[in-house]
């Protein structure tokens, strides 16, 4: 095992962003099938050993991590992760953590606190909610069928069925969730908003399914609208609004925002500093 880790970590060193001492440790995990190295063997067998040289093989192809090992991560969350299902990346943590914040402003045995997550993909922001506020409801949508299955199963592995109400659906159509027009306490969305003049740099970020990138129109800006405009109905009076966006889009949305009747409009920012998420608030 020694001299394999010593090997995938200078294998691993030239994938720009990798971490390859985790990422050596996570792929050992997987090809041992076991979630704690210290009791692993030392000397492994030629089936392990060529499993873990092909994860390491798959990851210098820029095949992303989460697809080898179908696991991925999110807060304090690890989820079920496959091809045609967006992949989890830290700056969302940050749009969550303030969703979650504004959601323990409500959270009460007496109250429950009604929270909508639009566009869920895996359903890791619904599970964090979830499983962060205790006395939190969530209603999370997805359109895409391989994204919905994964979000139900997530949730089921969590045993959250009962906290979440998970619908397949446009999250941007009025009759989507009607029945909740105008309770909701917190509404957060990671939706898609690439804008179609701004390609993906990153060659992970090509695995991800388009329809979870790109948010419609030169400025990505289709979507992104459609759930500010989905999310004034359902907001309660007083319900709180998080949007991840592009930094590029940080005026646009506080515009598109405020056209709504938003108010305390304003730009939240990633662990980098950069613009990420609008905040907004229903009067």
């Amino acid at each position: 095992m020694r001299e394999l880790m010593q090997w995938a970590r200078q294998q691993l060193t030239s994938i720009e962003g990798a971490q390859p001492a985790r990422e050596a440790s996570i792929l050992m995990e997987w090809a041992l099938g076991t979630d704690n190295l210290w009791t692993a063997p030392q000397i492994l067998s030629p089936h392990t050993a060529e499993r873990f040289r092909s994860g390491v093989h798959q990851r210098r192809a820029r095949i992303p991590l989460q697809h080898i090992i179908g696991r991925m991560w999110f807060r304090n969350l690890e989820l079920y992760a496959r091809p045609g299902v967006f992949i989890c990346r830290p700056e969302t943590e940050v749009v969550a953590g303030a969703a979650i914040d504004e959601a323990h402003r409500y959270s009460s045995a007496e109250h429950e606190i009604r929270v909508v997550d639009l566009c869920t993909g895996s359903g890791a922001i619904a599970l964090a909610l979830a499983t962060e506020v205790e006395h939190a409801h969530v209603y999370a949508v997805e359109l895409m069928p391989t994204p919905y299955d994964t979000a139900a199963r997530n949730i089921h592995k969590y045993c959250l069925e009962h906290r979440i109400h998970l619908h397949q659906g446009d999250a941007t159509d009025p009759q989507v969730l009607r029945e909740i027009d105008g309770t909701v306490d917190v509404l957060i969305s990671n939706p898609p908003y690439i804008p179609e003049r701004e390609p993906v740099t990153q060659k992970e970020a090509l695995y991800d399914p388009s329809t979870a990138l790109y948010g419609g129109g030169e400025d990505g800006m289709v979507l992104p609208r459609g759930i500010i405009h989905r999310a004034w109905n359902l907001l309660k009076s007083g319900g709180a609004l998080f949007v991840e966006h592009a930094t590029s889009q940080a005026q646009e949305m506080r515009e598109s925002a405020r056209s709504c009747g938003f108010i305390d409009v304003h730009t939240g920012v990633d662990l980098t500093g950069r613009d990420r998420y609008l905040c907004a608030r229903k009067p």
